[in-house]
């Protein structure tokens, strides 16, 4: 009478198995398998430290990653069904759950508050995971310091229960993921499979001529890493030097020289006598204009003393400026982005040794440096170079057509091509 019943399937594996395609299901079965072979569980269960190899997620990060999945149980076994619902909730759900969930998994000490030593903890893990181990020398002089750099543009608004220090809130961290994406997007990818290349784990190639001591060069690959956050993966293939004023000198046209045969797209960095560093992404060539230009694709950001990134609001228009030989006040001759004329959310004069950055609502920024009025010390600019445009970039190097196009782009430069028509 009474055949033994087996127990009720998990409504939250149905609903999350629903996410899937049949496919995408197949081979995540396959993998679960493959795991817990490794696991020596017959098949039953992953352990913590095939976990932990498998998706290279090491320290307290990792550890607190396979508790919340394992929905904080004790025994230390993964199941198929809990890597399902996880991935679905992770990878499949809306925005606003997969930050959610991150939130939950960046309290590593699973205390209920994130705290900065959390942040600490978690950027430490990323880094290593990113750099092996091998961060940048420079304006910093351990792997603290420039793990500061990118706290120091969070804000912890949560009151912790009568304790001095406060934590993180889930809008706070929301607000931290829109001035430093790269984090954004490499905590929302951990569980994807390492062979694949994880996103906000690329990191530029940066490319310049021997003659160069990589010493002084200002833009660090960790900086690198943090400007690519915004931008899409063929555009972290290679940078390349085009201007550095310590071997240039500090030059307008020698700067519009050195990218005057450039079409791409380019990074701008401004070290200043005060220490500050700071730049803007140029998605259009810098070219001779009368009034702002450019597309919604620029932004601006602050790298040192801490790290942000600004993107158009959509408010203005105003994104690129780059006048040449004007002679009217009302058409500075210098390069820059956002804000109005005079009153810029970053500009460096024709004279490259003074310029301006304000408050603006084209990017919804503050000033970039310490004070309205900058001066700059050292100012670079990378090229972009995308692996199609690398490619005709060989083709045509040499030829009539690419000498005649430099030399009509100069002219373009100084507002001299038309002159005869």
């Amino acid at each position: 009478m009474g055949n033994a019943q087996s127990p009720p399937a998990d409504p939250r594996f149905s609903s999350a198995s629903r996410a899937f395609t049949e496919k995408e299901l197949e081979d995540l079965r396959s993998l679960f398998f493959s795991l817990a072979a490794q696991s020596q569980t017959g098949g039953h269960f992953i352990t913590l430290p095939v976990f932990q190899t498998y998706f290279q997620l090491h320290g307290p990060l990792g550890e607190r990653m396979f508790d919340l999945i394992t929905q904080k149980g004790k025994d230390q076994k993964l199941t198929f069904e809990e890597l399902v619902i996880a991935k679905a909730t992770y990878e499949k759900g809306t925005s606003e759950e997969i930050e959610e969930f991150i939130y939950q998994f960046l309290d590593v000490n699973g205390d209920g508050m994130l705290g900065r030593s959390d942040l600490e903890s978690v950027l430490t893990t990323i880094f290593k995971n990113i750099f092996d181990n091998k961060l940048s020398k420079g304006h910093y002089s351990s792997s603290q310091d420039i793990v500061s750099i990118f706290i120091d543009g969070a804000n912890f608004s949560r009151s912790t229960g009568g304790l001095d220090e406060k934590s993180m809130s889930l809008a706070d961290l929301r607000s931290w993921f829109a001035v430093l994406p790269s984090a954004r997007k490499f905590l929302g990818s951990l569980l994807v499979p390492p062979d694949t290349g994880k996103p906000g784990s690329q990191v530029p190639r940066l490319i310049h001529g021997d003659n160069v001591d990589s010493n002084l060069i200002i833009l660090k690959k960790e900086y690198a890493w943090h400007i690519g956050g915004v931008l899409a993966e063929q555009e972290l293939e290679e940078w390349r030097l085009l201007y550095h004023s310590s071997y240039n000198g500090l030059s307008f046209s020698t700067f519009l020289g050195n990218i005057n045969n450039r079409h791409g797209k380019t990074v701008l960095i401004i070290k200043d006598k005060e220490g500050h560093i700071y730049g803007g992404y140029a998605s259009q060539p810098w070219e001779r204009h009368g009034d702002f230009y450019g597309d919604m694709k620029s932004f601006i950001f602050q790298l040192y003393p801490k790290a942000s990134i600004h993107r158009p609001t959509g408010v203005n228009r105003n994104l690129q400026w780059c006048a040449v030989n004007f002679s009217s006040e009302d058409i500075p001759n210098g390069i820059g982005f956002g804000g109005r004329v005079n009153h810029f959310g970053l500009f460096i004069s024709a004279s490259f040794d003074q310029g301006q950055t304000f408050a603006c609502t084209t990017f919804g920024s503050q000033c970039l440096s310490r004070a309205n009025r900058i001066c700059p010390e050292v100012i670079e600019c990378w090229e972009v170079v995308q692996e199609t445009k690398k490619e005709k970039q060989e083709a045509l190097k040499g030829t009539v057509l690419e000498r005649f196009k430099e030399d009509r782009h100069m002219l373009n430069m100084v507002g001299l091509a038309n002159s005869s028509e």
